[in-house]
Protein backbone atom coordinates (compact mmCIF):
# COMPACT_ATOMS: atom_id res chain seq x y z
CA UNK A 1 0.00 0.00 0.00
CA UNK A 2 1.50 3.42 -0.91
CA UNK A 3 2.46 5.62 2.03
CA UNK A 4 -0.15 8.24 1.11
CA UNK A 5 -2.88 5.63 1.06
CA UNK A 6 -1.72 4.30 4.42
CA UNK A 7 -1.91 7.77 5.98
CA UNK A 8 -5.36 8.27 4.49
CA UNK A 9 -6.48 4.93 5.93
CA UNK A 10 -5.63 5.91 9.50
CA UNK A 11 -7.38 9.29 9.21
CA UNK A 12 -10.39 8.33 7.13
CA UNK A 13 -12.81 6.56 9.46
CA UNK A 14 -13.69 7.74 12.95
CA UNK A 15 -16.17 6.69 15.61
CA UNK A 16 -19.71 7.10 14.32
CA UNK A 17 -18.82 6.36 10.70
CA UNK A 18 -19.14 2.57 10.95
CA UNK A 19 -21.81 1.25 8.64
CA UNK A 20 -22.51 -1.80 10.81
CA UNK A 21 -23.65 -2.10 14.42
CA UNK A 22 -20.84 -4.50 15.24
CA UNK A 23 -17.96 -6.45 13.79
CA UNK A 24 -16.62 -9.86 14.68
CA UNK A 25 -13.10 -10.46 15.95
CA UNK A 26 -11.67 -13.96 15.55
CA UNK A 27 -8.69 -15.22 17.54
CA UNK A 28 -6.35 -16.91 15.09
CA UNK A 29 -5.05 -19.59 17.46
CA UNK A 30 -8.34 -20.86 18.90
CA UNK A 31 -10.96 -19.69 16.40
CA UNK A 32 -12.89 -18.08 19.29
CA UNK A 33 -15.00 -15.11 18.18
CA UNK A 34 -16.49 -12.10 19.96
CA UNK A 35 -18.44 -9.03 18.74
CA UNK A 36 -17.23 -5.43 18.94
CA UNK A 37 -20.11 -2.97 19.18
CA UNK A 38 -20.08 0.53 17.76
CA UNK A 39 -18.00 2.81 19.98
CA UNK A 40 -15.97 0.03 21.57
CA UNK A 41 -12.29 -0.66 21.26
CA UNK A 42 -11.25 -4.25 20.63
CA UNK A 43 -9.90 -4.48 24.19
CA UNK A 44 -13.16 -3.23 25.73
CA UNK A 45 -15.16 -5.76 23.71
CA UNK A 46 -12.82 -8.58 24.69
CA UNK A 47 -13.28 -7.78 28.37
CA UNK A 48 -17.05 -7.60 27.92
CA UNK A 49 -16.87 -11.07 26.39
CA UNK A 50 -14.97 -12.35 29.44
CA UNK A 51 -11.58 -12.66 27.73
CA UNK A 52 -8.38 -11.63 29.50
CA UNK A 53 -5.95 -10.02 27.06
CA UNK A 54 -2.64 -8.53 28.22
CA UNK A 55 -2.92 -4.82 29.01
CA UNK A 56 -1.75 -2.31 31.57
CA UNK A 57 -2.18 1.44 31.07
CA UNK A 58 -5.15 1.41 28.57
CA UNK A 59 -3.84 4.74 27.30
CA UNK A 60 -1.71 3.50 24.41
CA UNK A 61 1.57 4.25 26.19
CA UNK A 62 2.81 0.95 27.54
CA UNK A 63 2.34 -1.37 24.55
CA UNK A 64 1.10 -4.27 26.71
CA UNK A 65 -1.93 -4.88 24.49
CA UNK A 66 -0.11 -5.18 21.18
CA UNK A 67 -1.54 -7.81 18.85
CA UNK A 68 -0.89 -8.98 15.31
CA UNK A 69 -3.55 -7.92 12.83
CA UNK A 70 -3.84 -10.97 10.56
CA UNK A 71 -6.71 -9.67 8.43
CA UNK A 72 -9.24 -6.86 8.43
CA UNK A 73 -8.98 -3.12 9.02
CA UNK A 74 -9.27 -0.83 12.01
CA UNK A 75 -8.77 2.80 13.01
CA UNK A 76 -7.09 4.43 15.97
CA UNK A 77 -9.05 6.57 18.42
CA UNK A 78 -6.55 9.36 17.94
CA UNK A 79 -3.57 9.71 15.64
CA UNK A 80 -1.89 6.42 14.91
CA UNK A 81 1.50 5.67 16.49
CA UNK A 82 4.53 6.80 14.53
CA UNK A 83 5.09 3.31 13.13
CA UNK A 84 1.41 2.66 12.33
CA UNK A 85 1.86 2.91 8.56
CA UNK A 86 4.54 0.26 8.45
CA UNK A 87 2.58 -1.80 10.99
CA UNK A 88 -0.43 -1.74 8.70
CA UNK A 89 1.69 -2.72 5.71
CA UNK A 90 3.08 -5.74 7.57
CA UNK A 91 -0.25 -6.52 9.23
CA UNK A 92 1.52 -6.35 12.60
CA UNK A 93 1.30 -4.75 15.99
CA UNK A 94 -1.90 -2.85 16.64
CA UNK A 95 -2.77 -1.57 20.14
CA UNK A 96 -6.05 -3.22 21.11
CA UNK A 97 -6.87 -0.51 23.67
CA UNK A 98 -6.72 2.15 20.96
CA UNK A 99 -8.32 0.63 17.85
CA UNK A 100 -11.88 0.18 16.64
CA UNK A 101 -12.60 -2.20 13.77
CA UNK A 102 -13.98 -1.05 10.44
CA UNK A 103 -14.36 -4.63 9.26
CA UNK A 104 -14.31 -8.12 10.72
CA UNK A 105 -10.85 -8.86 12.13
CA UNK A 106 -8.61 -11.84 12.68
CA UNK A 107 -5.96 -11.19 15.33
CA UNK A 108 -3.18 -13.10 17.06
CA UNK A 109 -2.89 -12.26 20.76
CA UNK A 110 -2.03 -14.02 23.99
CA UNK A 111 -4.68 -14.56 26.66
CA UNK A 112 -4.22 -14.68 30.41
CA UNK A 113 -6.76 -17.30 31.28
CA UNK A 114 -6.36 -17.04 35.04
CA UNK A 115 -7.99 -13.62 35.17
CA UNK A 116 -10.79 -14.18 32.69
CA UNK A 117 -13.48 -15.01 35.24
CA UNK A 118 -12.92 -12.12 37.66
CA UNK A 119 -15.43 -9.32 37.04
CA UNK A 120 -14.51 -5.67 37.41
CA UNK A 121 -16.70 -4.04 40.05
CA UNK A 122 -17.10 -0.77 41.94
CA UNK A 123 -16.73 -0.56 45.71
CA UNK A 124 -16.88 2.04 48.46
CA UNK A 125 -13.74 1.48 50.52
CA UNK A 126 -12.84 3.04 53.85
CA UNK A 127 -9.30 4.18 54.61
CA UNK A 128 -8.53 2.11 57.72
CA UNK A 129 -4.79 2.77 57.76
CA UNK A 130 -2.39 5.49 56.64
CA UNK A 131 1.34 4.89 57.10
CA UNK A 132 4.29 6.97 55.95
CA UNK A 133 6.74 4.54 54.34
CA UNK A 134 9.22 7.20 53.20
CA UNK A 135 9.32 10.93 52.63
CA UNK A 136 7.54 10.47 49.30
CA UNK A 137 5.50 7.26 49.75
CA UNK A 138 2.42 6.66 51.90
CA UNK A 139 0.68 3.33 52.31
CA UNK A 140 -3.11 3.50 52.36
CA UNK A 141 -4.94 0.45 53.70
CA UNK A 142 -8.52 0.10 52.47
CA UNK A 143 -11.36 -2.07 53.68
CA UNK A 144 -14.99 -2.47 52.73
CA UNK A 145 -17.31 -1.06 55.41
CA UNK A 146 -19.72 -3.90 54.66
CA UNK A 147 -17.04 -6.56 54.87
CA UNK A 148 -17.21 -7.38 51.16
CA UNK A 149 -14.01 -8.76 49.67
CA UNK A 150 -12.72 -7.89 46.20
CA UNK A 151 -11.91 -10.97 44.16
CA UNK A 152 -8.51 -10.37 42.64
CA UNK A 153 -5.20 -11.87 41.62
CA UNK A 154 -1.75 -10.86 42.89
CA UNK A 155 -0.26 -8.06 40.79
CA UNK A 156 -3.54 -6.50 39.65
CA UNK A 157 -4.47 -2.85 40.10
CA UNK A 158 -7.54 -0.70 40.72
CA UNK A 159 -8.85 2.74 39.84
CA UNK A 160 -9.63 5.35 42.46
CA UNK A 161 -12.67 7.23 41.12
CA UNK A 162 -12.43 10.95 41.76
CA UNK A 163 -15.38 13.30 42.27
CA UNK A 164 -14.73 15.11 38.99
CA UNK A 165 -15.06 11.88 36.98
CA UNK A 166 -11.35 11.24 36.55
CA UNK A 167 -9.53 8.08 37.65
CA UNK A 168 -6.19 7.29 39.22
CA UNK A 169 -4.63 3.84 38.83
CA UNK A 170 -2.79 2.19 41.73
CA UNK A 171 -1.34 -1.30 41.93
CA UNK A 172 -2.46 -3.41 44.88
CA UNK A 173 0.58 -4.01 47.06
CA UNK A 174 -0.55 -7.02 49.09
CA UNK A 175 -1.45 -10.53 47.94
CA UNK A 176 -5.11 -11.62 48.22
CA UNK A 177 -4.41 -14.35 50.79
CA UNK A 178 -3.27 -11.89 53.48
CA UNK A 179 -6.76 -10.60 54.38
CA UNK A 180 -9.58 -8.68 52.76
CA UNK A 181 -7.85 -5.29 53.11
CA UNK A 182 -6.07 -3.65 50.19
CA UNK A 183 -2.76 -1.79 50.44
CA UNK A 184 -1.83 0.99 48.02
CA UNK A 185 1.61 2.62 47.79
CA UNK A 186 0.94 6.26 46.89
CA UNK A 187 3.92 8.27 45.71
CA UNK A 188 3.89 12.04 46.08
CA UNK A 189 3.39 13.77 42.72
CA UNK A 190 4.06 17.50 42.62
CA UNK A 191 0.83 19.19 41.60
CA UNK A 192 -1.18 15.98 41.71
CA UNK A 193 -4.57 16.69 43.28
CA UNK A 194 -5.28 13.21 44.65
CA UNK A 195 -1.78 12.56 45.96
CA UNK A 196 -1.79 16.00 47.59
CA UNK A 197 -4.91 14.98 49.51
CA UNK A 198 -3.30 11.69 50.54
CA UNK A 199 -0.25 13.53 51.90
CA UNK A 200 -2.47 16.20 53.40
CA UNK A 201 -5.99 16.17 54.79
CA UNK A 202 -6.99 12.56 54.11
CA UNK A 203 -7.56 10.70 57.37
CA UNK A 204 -8.58 7.21 58.44
CA UNK A 205 -12.33 6.93 58.07
CA UNK A 206 -12.31 8.64 54.67
CA UNK A 207 -14.22 6.76 51.98
CA UNK A 208 -12.86 6.22 48.48
CA UNK A 209 -14.76 4.93 45.48
CA UNK A 210 -12.75 2.35 43.60
CA UNK A 211 -13.14 0.08 40.60
CA UNK A 212 -11.29 -3.16 40.07
CA UNK A 213 -9.55 -5.45 39.77
CA UNK A 214 -7.74 -4.75 36.52
CA UNK A 215 -4.60 -5.83 34.73
CA UNK A 216 -2.92 -9.04 33.66
CA UNK A 217 0.37 -8.65 35.53
CA UNK A 218 -0.40 -11.85 37.40
CA UNK A 219 1.58 -14.95 38.44
CA UNK A 220 2.19 -17.67 35.88
CA UNK A 221 2.16 -20.74 38.08
CA UNK A 222 2.43 -23.33 35.32
CA UNK A 223 6.11 -22.52 34.77
CA UNK A 224 9.03 -24.14 36.59
CA UNK A 225 11.58 -21.56 35.42
CA UNK A 226 13.52 -19.40 37.92
CA UNK A 227 11.97 -15.96 38.42
CA UNK A 228 13.64 -12.58 38.04
CA UNK A 229 11.60 -9.65 39.38
CA UNK A 230 12.55 -6.10 38.38
CA UNK A 231 10.87 -3.12 40.05
CA UNK A 232 11.42 0.60 39.67
CA UNK A 233 10.30 2.95 42.47
CA UNK A 234 6.71 2.25 43.54
CA UNK A 235 6.56 -0.34 40.77
CA UNK A 236 7.60 -2.47 43.74
CA UNK A 237 3.95 -2.55 44.88
CA UNK A 238 2.59 -5.25 42.49
CA UNK A 239 5.93 -7.07 42.56
CA UNK A 240 5.60 -7.29 46.35
CA UNK A 241 2.15 -8.86 45.93
CA UNK A 242 3.52 -11.38 43.43
CA UNK A 243 6.42 -12.34 45.70
CA UNK A 244 4.08 -12.73 48.68
CA UNK A 245 1.92 -15.04 46.57
CA UNK A 246 4.80 -17.21 45.38
CA UNK A 247 6.13 -17.50 48.92
CA UNK A 248 2.65 -18.32 50.21
CA UNK A 249 2.24 -21.23 47.81
CA UNK A 250 5.76 -22.36 48.80
CA UNK A 251 7.16 -22.32 45.32
CA UNK A 252 10.46 -24.10 44.86
CA UNK A 253 11.45 -21.72 42.07
CA UNK A 254 14.33 -19.35 42.90
CA UNK A 255 13.24 -15.70 42.99
CA UNK A 256 15.60 -12.74 42.64
CA UNK A 257 14.30 -9.21 43.13
CA UNK A 258 16.11 -6.27 41.50
CA UNK A 259 14.69 -3.03 42.92
CA UNK A 260 15.92 0.15 41.26
CA UNK A 261 15.60 3.54 42.95
CA UNK A 262 17.23 6.95 42.72
CA UNK A 263 18.48 7.03 46.33
CA UNK A 264 18.90 4.39 49.03
CA UNK A 265 16.22 6.14 51.10
CA UNK A 266 13.69 5.34 48.35
CA UNK A 267 13.80 1.62 49.25
CA UNK A 268 10.79 2.23 51.43
CA UNK A 269 10.26 -1.40 52.55
CA UNK A 270 13.91 -2.39 52.54
CA UNK A 271 13.85 -4.09 55.96
CA UNK A 272 10.94 -6.35 55.02
CA UNK A 273 12.62 -7.44 51.78
CA UNK A 274 15.95 -8.02 53.52
CA UNK A 275 14.12 -10.19 56.03
CA UNK A 276 12.78 -12.33 53.17
CA UNK A 277 16.33 -12.69 51.89
CA UNK A 278 17.60 -13.78 55.32
CA UNK A 279 14.82 -16.24 56.06
CA UNK A 280 14.09 -17.76 52.63
CA UNK A 281 16.95 -19.62 50.98
CA UNK A 282 15.47 -19.39 47.48
CA UNK A 283 14.97 -15.60 47.61
CA UNK A 284 17.66 -13.04 46.77
CA UNK A 285 17.46 -9.24 46.91
CA UNK A 286 19.56 -6.88 44.76
CA UNK A 287 18.93 -3.17 45.41
CA UNK A 288 20.27 -0.82 42.71
CA UNK A 289 20.66 2.95 43.21
CA UNK A 290 21.01 5.24 40.20
CA UNK A 291 22.48 8.23 42.08
CA UNK A 292 25.91 7.15 43.28
CA UNK A 293 26.07 10.06 45.73
CA UNK A 294 23.02 8.65 47.57
CA UNK A 295 23.81 4.93 47.29
CA UNK A 296 24.78 4.34 50.93
CA UNK A 297 27.27 1.69 49.83
CA UNK A 298 24.79 -0.15 47.61
CA UNK A 299 25.21 -1.18 44.01
CA UNK A 300 24.89 1.72 41.60
CA UNK A 301 23.66 2.11 38.04
CA UNK A 302 20.47 1.30 36.15
CA UNK A 303 18.46 -1.62 37.40
CA UNK A 304 18.02 -3.37 34.05
CA UNK A 305 21.77 -3.17 33.43
CA UNK A 306 22.45 -4.75 36.82
CA UNK A 307 20.08 -7.61 36.01
CA UNK A 308 21.75 -8.18 32.64
CA UNK A 309 25.22 -8.03 34.19
CA UNK A 310 24.28 -10.84 36.57
CA UNK A 311 22.27 -12.78 33.95
CA UNK A 312 23.68 -12.12 30.47
CA UNK A 313 21.79 -15.15 29.14
CA UNK A 314 18.10 -14.95 30.04
CA UNK A 315 17.07 -18.13 28.32
CA UNK A 316 15.38 -20.36 30.88
CA UNK A 317 14.03 -17.51 33.07
CA UNK A 318 10.69 -15.83 33.64
CA UNK A 319 11.03 -12.06 34.06
CA UNK A 320 8.40 -9.87 35.76
CA UNK A 321 8.92 -6.10 35.65
CA UNK A 322 6.98 -3.10 36.90
CA UNK A 323 7.99 0.53 37.05
CA UNK A 324 8.34 3.71 35.01
CA UNK A 325 7.98 3.58 31.20
CA UNK A 326 11.71 4.20 30.62
CA UNK A 327 12.58 1.09 32.63
CA UNK A 328 9.91 -0.98 30.89
CA UNK A 329 11.14 0.19 27.48
CA UNK A 330 14.71 -0.77 28.36
CA UNK A 331 13.60 -4.24 29.44
CA UNK A 332 11.50 -4.77 26.33
CA UNK A 333 14.44 -3.75 24.18
CA UNK A 334 17.34 -5.44 25.97
CA UNK A 335 15.97 -8.62 27.54
CA UNK A 336 14.97 -10.34 24.27
CA UNK A 337 18.46 -9.56 22.98
CA UNK A 338 19.76 -11.57 25.94
CA UNK A 339 17.73 -14.57 24.80
CA UNK A 340 14.54 -14.07 26.83
CA UNK A 341 11.49 -15.30 24.86
CA UNK A 342 8.87 -12.56 24.69
CA UNK A 343 6.24 -14.87 26.14
CA UNK A 344 8.38 -15.27 29.26
CA UNK A 345 8.40 -11.49 29.88
CA UNK A 346 5.53 -10.09 31.96
CA UNK A 347 5.19 -6.44 32.77
CA UNK A 348 3.17 -3.59 34.09
CA UNK A 349 4.11 0.06 33.92
CA UNK A 350 3.19 3.44 35.26
CA UNK A 351 2.37 6.45 33.16
CA UNK A 352 0.85 9.80 34.07
CA UNK A 353 -2.94 9.44 33.85
CA UNK A 354 -4.90 11.99 31.82
CA UNK A 355 -5.04 15.35 33.57
CA UNK A 356 -2.05 14.92 35.87
CA UNK A 357 0.31 16.84 33.59
CA UNK A 358 -2.25 19.67 33.40
CA UNK A 359 -2.48 19.72 37.20
CA UNK A 360 1.29 19.85 37.56
CA UNK A 361 1.67 22.66 35.05
CA UNK A 362 -1.21 24.61 36.61
CA UNK A 363 0.33 24.34 40.07
CA UNK A 364 3.69 25.50 38.76
CA UNK A 365 2.07 28.42 37.00
CA UNK A 366 0.47 29.44 40.28
CA UNK A 367 3.78 29.26 42.11
CA UNK A 368 6.09 30.74 39.53
CA UNK A 369 3.70 32.94 37.58
CA UNK A 370 4.37 31.01 34.35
Amino acid sequence: MPMGAQAAFWKSARFGQNRRVSYTVTLQASGLQFPVDAGETVLQAAHRAGLAFPYACVGGACGSCKATLVSGECVYLRDAPADAASALERRQRVLLCQVRPTSDLVIAVGEVASGADIPRRRFAMEVVGKKQLSEDVIQLTLDSPGGERMRRLPGQYLHVLLDDGRERAFSIANAPHTDRTIDLHVRRVAGGGFTSSVFGAMETGSVLRIEGPMGTFVPREHSERPILMMAGGTGFAPVKALIEHFLHIRTRRPITLYWGVRAAADLYLREAVERWAREIASFRFVPVVSDAAQADGMRTGLVHEALLHDHPDLRGFDVYMSGPPTMIDAGLREFPRAGLPRDHLYYDDFDCPPGVIDEILSSRAGIHGL
